[in-house]
């Protein structure tokens, strides 16, 4: 393990809450967005145990971010029991039916080759579309009324494992004890580094262009998956006329578009949407995000696990990677509040371990996927155009396979951990 570096105190701001914290906890959690939030919100509410959030930044300006994530079925579920999703409903936008195209951009007509609609079970859409501010305000103020400590504006600057605890030291020169430290700082981990986990890392020469527009005509709940050469052009429906677009180019590519002013960026948006909506607006933030797979070699070590986005990078191209981030919240907290019914020390080796074999392969199997897809479909080979095209159509008219596909999408197939049902821990 590394030898901890301590750092000089940098101010953060009135909102600074360092001298309040505990000098240990039995679990810290490094990250405050929302898979960390609802891991810690999981497990205070079924355990008590003692718990940390430490996030770099303010709660307040994470609450606006514009972006917006499709949340599965099962995920939804998880929310429903940790009593936030009331408070997160009015903004979510449910994804009713899905259409899948495949052409190159020049193409006047583009024929839809495969449908998904009908929801996933007992009537429930397989998927939400939700604001990112409003999922990560519901979760942090449900986190605090449940008694977990969140320190804004800070963050893990290092730590050392020592026996039967971790120390941490804290951007604030503050240092806490813990039994347990899980990451969840994103794909450019800094503690997995730390902690001497290796990854497996792929760029794809891509870069995902997430905005949102607003149109003329209504979505009525229909995603859109437009498979171009250059990689998929996704929309997805939000609250009223507007839909959030995840747009994939090569990086030249999508350097020069973002480059672009509002009228030439408007007109490649439109070759690409088409009009089926009518006119369209920008109406949100233009940014664009660099696409590659990272995956984790580990996700434990001493005392230590990983969650999320430092667990696991995947191509979106199937709108996964949020939905494998909760499945990993809903296994961890499973996990912990097991080990801590049993009188077992949460941080045990022994016990991460179980945590580790319940996800690694699901991990594993869906980064593969997505790579595979991106692969087949990100190209500009008719040969390849024409083997995908026949494979869409036969999905199309087998049903139970489109269930296969549509129960997957949902997050209900395989071994599901109890949150994901909807089952209290």
């Amino acid at each position: 393990m590394n030898s901890p570096r301590h750092a000089k105190a940098e101010p953060v701001g009135a909102n600074d809450n360092a001298s309040c914290l505990k000098e240990s906890y039995d679990l810290v959690i490094a990250g405050g967005g929302y898979v960390g939030l609802s891991l810690a919100l999981a497990v205070r509410q079924a355990s008590g145990l003692s718990i940390l959030v430490v996030e770099p930044q303010a709660m307040e300006r994470m609450r606006k971010d514009e972006r917006a994530s499709a949340v599965a079925s099962a995920a939804t579920r998880m929310l429903q029991s940790l009593g936030v999703w009331d408070a997160i409903a009015p903004d979510a936008e449910p994804i009713r039916k899905m259409e899948v195209t495949d052409s190159k951009l020049k193409d006047i007509v583009r024929p839809v080759l495969l449908t998904f609609e009908g929801g996933a079970k007992d009537g429930e859409p397989f998927a939400y579309m939700v604001p990112n501010g409003a999922m990560v305000g519901a979760l942090g103020d449900a986190a605090k009324a449940a008694g977990v400590d969140v320190l804004e504006g800070h963050s893990v600057k290092d730590f050392i494992v020592d026996g039967s605890a971790v120390s941490l030291f804290l951007q604030s020169g503050e240092t806490v004890g813990a039994k347990l430290l899980v990451a969840a700082d994103g794909v450019r981990s800094r503690l997995r580094d730390l902690a001497g986990i290796h990854v497996n890392r792929f760029d794809y020469d891509q870069v995902g262009i997430v905005t949102t527009v607003e149109h003329e005509r209504p979505h009525e709940g229909c995603a859109v998956e437009h498979f171009l050469p250059a990689g998929p052009f996704a929309i997805l429906p939000l609250k009223g006329k507007r839909s959030s677009l995840v747009w994939n180019e090569r990086t030249d590519d999508a350097k020069r578009l973002l480059a672009m002013d509002d009228f030439t960026f408007g007109l490649e948006l439109e070759r690409r949407f088409g009009k089926q909506l009518g006119a369209l607006e920008e109406k949100g933030p233009r940014k664009g995000f660099p696409l590659g797979m990272v995956l984790a070699r580990s996700y434990v070590a001493s005392r230590f696990a990983l969650v999320g986005d430092a667990a696991h990078g995947i191509h979106p191209i199937a709108g996964q990677g949020l939905n494998l981030g909760f499945k990993d919240v809903a296994s961890l907290a499973e996990v912990i509040v097991e080990a801590a019914r049993l009188g077992q020390d949460i941080g045990a080796f022994d016990v991460l371990e179980r945590y580790e074999r319940w996800r690694r392969f699901d991990v594993m199997q869906m980064g593969v996927t997505c790579d595979l897809l991106n692969r087949l479909f990100s190209n500009k080979s008719e040969v390849l155009r024409h083997v995908r095209d026949f494979g869409l159509g036969m999905v199309d008219r087998l049903p139970a396979l489109k269930r296969m596909f549509i129960e997957e999408a949902a997050g209900n197939r395989g071994e599901v951990p109890k949150l994901l049902r909807g089952e209290s821990l």
